[in-house]
């Protein structure tokens, strides 16, 4: 397996992310040594929140919350997901899939024998997170999820399948603009509109992440966002980059750096076809006999899991008796849009469970 390391440099100096380096080196399938980053803040001896992030993002999400929690008396670990980061970035799409993701990370927990743990997942965070937690259920205490989900769609009607494969296969690729108006304004199914943001990440080689990042989470006058898309449309790929968006673009020098973020949302199993479908069927049945306090903290505003809270709340045990939570106006990003609000939530549900 070809892996790529990001260099030091490229870290130096970002805005609000003071935080020492921490690596833990697992192997891979084919015994390839992978390192994994994650930052460790807060007393050794509170109680430990792992913080999980999604795609594209990186560690440098939780540069707002890590203070809040910390000053609560928290213990914070917030690992860098392997192709993000800090941590190496495997350089060929095959590398990476849901399971791999799964399998590595367990790899790093189990490493780092942390215990005791409540679990924040948002985003690809919480996909993998939950799988953690059905796989190293001892060492989990409580869990929170925020925009995020368990897919498992094994009776998607057959055209709908058709209608997302063909689309895959055939279909132009997605402009950032077009992209984005298919996740918020096209109907049809959830797996349909998501298959936008598959194909743009996919075929996309020089993916604008520091842009997405910024477009999802800073505020942006109509003219200041309408002249970078502008910019972007004619060929500039990181459009008047603030130092918001150049602390998102750190982790990946050029385009062979970005294999994780442009491969991991083809891995989402929105269909019966996805080759995690057992994995996901093992997990639910897994949750439904889970008792341990698992809390929701979705957004109002997120196009990307609206609803996602409802197969929680109905079929998990662990939910029921809690103050769940609806945070508003926090986009998918919340973290980003309403960290003081989110880490109260997280601070108070391990205070009072």
């Amino acid at each position: 397996m070809k892996i790529l390391r990001t260099p030091d440099s490229r870290f130096h100096d970002l805005v609000g992310y003071p935080f020492a380096p921490h690596y833990t080196n697992i192997r891979t399938e084919d015994g390839s040594e992978l390192r994994i980053h994650h930052l460790d803040e807060g007393p050794m001896d509170g109680p430990l929140v792992l913080c999980l992030h999604g795609q594209p993002a990186w560690s440098y999400l939780y540069r707002k919350m890590i203070p809040k929690l910390t000053q609560a008396g928290l213990r914070v670990i917030a690992p860098d997901l392997p192709g993000y980061g800090k941590s190496d970035k495997p350089a060929a799409r095959e590398d990476y899939s849901y399971e791999s993701q799964v399998q590595w990370m367990g790899q790093w927990l189990e490493q780092n024998n942390l215990s005791d743990i409540t679990l924040f997942g948002q985003d690809w965070g919480g996909l993998i997170g939950l799988r953690l937690v059905v796989h190293h259920d001892a060492r989990f205490s409580r869990v929170v999820i925020s925009n995020t989900g368990l897919p498992y769609n094994p009776d998607v009607a057959a055209e709908v399948i058709q209608e997302v494969e063909d689309f895959r296969a055939n279909a132009p690729t997605p402009t950032l603009l077009s992209m984005q108006r298919a996740l918020f304004n096209m109907a049809g199914s959830q797996a349909t509109k998501f298959a936008y943001w598959q194909k743009f990440c996919w075929e996309t080689e020089r993916l604008p992440i520091g842009l997405i990042m910024s477009m999802s989470a800073e505020r942006h006058s109509k003219l200041m966002r309408g002249l970078k898309f502008m910019l972007y449309a004619a060929g500039v790929s990181a459009p008047l980059p603030s130092a918001f968006a150049k602390a998102y673009e750190a982790p990946f020098p050029d385009p062979s750096y970005m294999m994780g973020p442009r491969a991991m949302p083809s891995h989402v199993p929105t269909l019966p076809t996805s080759a995690s479908l057992e994995q996901q069927r093992q997990a639910w049945a897994f949750f439904e006999r889970f008792r341990k306090p698992l809390l929701c903290a979705f957004t109002d505003d997120d196009p990307v899991t609206a609803g996602g809270a409802k197969p929680f709340l109905a079929r998990v045990p662990g939910t029921r008796d809690l103050a769940h939570t609806t945070i508003r106006g926090g986009g998918h990003f919340v973290q980003e849009k309403a960290p003081d609000q989110l880490s109260a939530v997280i601070a108070g549900f391990v205070e009072s469970t």
